[in-house]
């Protein structure tokens, strides 16, 4: 598309504050001055004259503008602005959308909209019934009356997306209001917490204490709140084995830790076997349960007690046992370590440590590379992974300890870890961030890599390939269904990454693996590393 042949009127000078002023202020004043997208045609007035204090975070598309801005947000704790093109781009944005809102990302989303003086017209890019198209994905939607209150609706989507649970929202701008007179506006300030009651966690607390063999399933809350450092101790002063709850998309609990026991299935019967033996659960920031496949019985082991703390109202509106408690995590944490009052407990037995894999072989196996990763990663890293085939192996052998960071698709969909992994890198430029892809997620939103290459982002990518989408075979394999198009030979990563301005290198042998690690971890900047592994069977 070009821009020929159209005759445009240059917008009238206006005295005093303009609405795309006053946003800009209100920006400035929330904190909010990294701003990702993808420009098009719509948007163009919002960044005429952008303050020298702003940086504009270009993605090559829409999806990887979302992604980036979810992992800029999480581990800057502050929501992320977000500006995309009418419909079209919201269209292209969508599944990291649905990630956003799944993995509770705070993000102000902002689409454009054609002048409104010509809405009946049903216009080119015209976004029809813009602020349903998102739905049910964003936790408030708004395309305002008038151009003057685009501000106050910014400002409001601002705070619902803070408030918890956090999530994504939606505000359509027609193209004509960034120009038009309005009135400066002031940040406000709106409360972001709800605190569970106090009588509520009183009695939480004296169940915990009178157990005698609890246990606790942690998920993605824990992280969000920062509360891990607060669950380690809670799960040492009542000698309490830690779970992480199934599809859990943060770092829940030290994984080296003699108490972490380890990933809870997306499974019914297969969670209340691993629970087994416990008279009481304690559910933290985390639904009861994320399931994958369908289950049929109880959802607690028989006999136990379930108990869960959540921040989501609608998520303990559904658990279907025991008492669901809604109020702030780590708040709920740091009372219940107030109160421990135990009798000493027997601590749980601890699984033996996995072998260390050979390197005789001459393939690589994913279990080799994960050990050699661990053994050579540096310390209190962020991680951002979508390897799905690889998840076994990376649970079993490269553990996330308390200093690092984990980030992880909550939607199970594909696209997110690796525009988040440079969104990360911009939030927290003076840490590493590795990215554990595989070959076929990868694809998803591999564009990102030219944003990491032009920034000269800090961000490591490592890219698992066996030829395919391996875990949709495995899946297949439990259905007794030979998958079809699981195959994706022929690609290079690495000259994908040096033509976007990521060097890399290729390695397809044990031997090879310990130097070529080192080299993705040396230095700074943007590396890729391709590893070529046997595929599992």
């Amino acid at each position: 598309m070009t821009a020929r042949g159209l005759a445009v009127e240059k917008p009238k000078a206006i005295e005093g504050t303009t609405v795309r002023d006053a946003v800009m202020t209100l920006l400035r004043d929330l904190g909010m001055t990294t701003l990702f997208g993808n420009p098009g045609s719509t948007e163009l007035p919002l960044f005429r004259d952008m303050p020298q204090d702003f940086q504009y975070v270009l993605g090559l598309q829409e999806s990887v503008v979302v992604g980036m801005a979810d992992g800029f947000a999480q581990m800057s704790g502050n929501a992320a602005f977000v500006n995309l093109h009418s419909s079209a781009g919201t269209g292209h944005a969508l599944g990291n959308i649905f990630t956003a809102f799944r993995n509770q990302t705070p993000l102000v989303i902002t689409a454009g909209q054609q002048a409104r003086s010509i809405f009946p017209y049903d216009p080119f890019l015209y976004a029809e019934r813009a602020t349903e198209f998102p739905q049910p994905f964003v936790k408030w939607t708004c395309e305002p009356a008038r151009a003057e209150d685009v501000p106050l609706a910014i400002l409001r989507a601002y705070h619902m997306a803070m408030q918890a649970p956090r999530g994504p929202v939606f505000v359509s701008v027609p193209i004509d209001d960034w120009d038009r007179p309005c009135q400066p506006i002031s940040a406000s300030t709106v409360s972001q917490e709800t605190i569970a009651a106090p009588a509520l966690i009183g009695a939480a607390a004296d169940a915990l204490n009178a157990a005698k063999s609890p246990v606790i399933v942690a998920g993605a809350g824990v992280g969000r709140e920062n509360a891990r450092a607060a669950l380690q101790s809670l799960a040492k002063a009542h000698q309490a084995p830690v779970w992480a709850a199934p599809m859990a998309a943060r770092a829940v609990f030290p994984e080296d830790d003699a108490l972490f026991a380890g990933f809870l299935p997306a499974s019914r019967e297969a969670i209340v076997a691993a629970l087994a033996g416990h008279d009481l659960v304690l559910v933290l920031g985390a639904p009861v349960f994320t399931y994958h496949v369908e289950g049929f019985g109880p959802y607690v082991p028989e006999g136990a007690q379930l108990i869960q703390i959540v921040d989501d109202p609608a998520t303990a509106a559904r658990t279907p046992v025991g008492p669901a408690i809604v109020g702030n995590v780590a708040d709920a944490i740091a009372r219940l370590n107030a109160a421990a009052n135990a009798a000493p407990r027997t601590p749980p037995a601890t699984d033996a440590p996995h072998a260390p894999e050979s390197s005789d072989s001459e393939a690589i196996r994913e279990t080799l590379l994960m050990q050699r990763l661990d053994a050579l990663r540096p310390k209190g890293i962020i991680i951002s992974e979508e390897a799905p085939s690889t998840r076994g192996p990376l649970h079993d052998h490269f553990p996330i300890r308390l200093e690092d960071e984990f980030m992880a698709t909550a939607s199970g969909g594909l696209g997110f870890a690796l525009p988040a992994a440079v969104g990360a890198a911009l939030a927290q430029p003076n840490k590493t961030v590795f990215c554990l892809l595989g070959d076929g997620s990868s694809m998803y939103s591999v564009q990102g890599l030219w944003t990491a290459g032009d920034l000269k982002l800090d961000v490591r990518f490592l890219i698992v390939n066996n030829g395919g989408y391996a875990a949709l075979d495995q899946f297949g394999a439990l259905f007794d269904i030979e998958v079809v198009g699981s195959k994706l030979p022929g690609i290079d990563f690495v000259k994908l990454g040096e033509s976007m301005g990521v060097p890399g290198a290729r390695v397809s042998s044990p031997g090879e693996l310990d130097d070529a690690i080192r080299e993705l971890f040396a230095g700074s900047g943007p590396r890729l590393l391709e590893v070529m592994v046997e595929r599992s069977h």
